[in-house]
């Protein structure tokens, strides 16, 4: 069984796991390790979507 991991894309931190700390942009569900970085992503998430591709 393969584990998945998600990656945070502020921090660029991996997790282990889905978190509660998660926004759905675009029909895309991005994670994040606190409330701070999902906040930092709410701002502009243009700027953190575009570094990762």
């Amino acid at each position: 069984m393969v584990k998945k991991k998600y990656k945070d894309v502020v921090c660029r931190k991996w997790l282990s796991k889905e978190t509660k700390n998660l926004v759905e942009k675009d029909g895309k569900i991005y994670y994040f390790c606190s409330p701070s970085c999902k906040e930092k992503f709410e701002k502009d998430p243009e700027k953190y979507i575009k570094l990762v591709g």
